[in-house]
């Protein structure tokens, strides 16, 4: 009993020596400093322990982004002709569904200017904030599914590209739902 008395007694003391020599103005050792103090690199340095020297690469020659599907022709007038033959590769048993989507998408980014009709009259024509969109249903528009995913894709006049914000499908799907738009006005 005695010794278990002397046993606490040696660690209370020694836990007092510790707790009144720790200095409390300077942190104590860290076991892994680099948790704490992260190591801060360039993305494009040059560093020793990489067998290119850098830290990032650059993408290899002639590859794309993962779900990025090329579109193929130029944003040029012969681009435009050209895309008039293309037909939309969507499944056609998905039609309805296709038209749904593309309904949904075509609210969000044409509707404000395009109208929800798609006969020109957009809540920003209508506050004159820009002028000239036209509508679908005008003679003059020859226009075709793939004619208006090229200019979906790279834009025309003022409108410009909406390549960033829609998918190749989405774009398809837009493209479908503006000839459906065309056939009922």
């Amino acid at each position: 009993m005695m010794n278990s008395f002397i046993k606490i007694g040696i660690a209370f003391v020694l836990v007092l020596c510790v707790t009144a020599c720790a200095d409390k103005e300077s942190p104590n050792y860290q076991f892994m400093p680099n948790m704490y103090e992260p190591v801060g690199y360039e993305a494009y340095q040059e560093v020793d322990f990489l067998p290119n020297g850098s830290e990032a690469m650059f993408p290899g020659g002639n590859t794309i982004p993962r779900g990025y599907i090329p579109y193929g022709l130029e944003n040029t007038m012969e681009g435009k002709e050209l895309s008039r033959l293309n037909i939309s590769p969507l499944d056609s048993l998905m039609k309805e569904t296709n038209l749904i989507k593309g309904k949904e998408l075509y609210d969000i980014y044409c509707a404000i200017c395009h109208g929800s009709k798609g006969d020109g009259q957009g809540t920003l024509v209508k506050r004159e904030k820009i002028l000239g969109v036209p509508n679908y249903a005008d003679v003059a528009r020859n226009i075709s599914v793939g004619s208006v995913n090229h200019v979906i894709y790279y834009g025309l006049n003022s409108m410009g590209s909406h390549a960033t914000q829609l998918n190749h499908e989405e774009r398809w799907q837009v493209a479908e739902y503006v000839m459906k738009l065309k056939q009922d006005l």
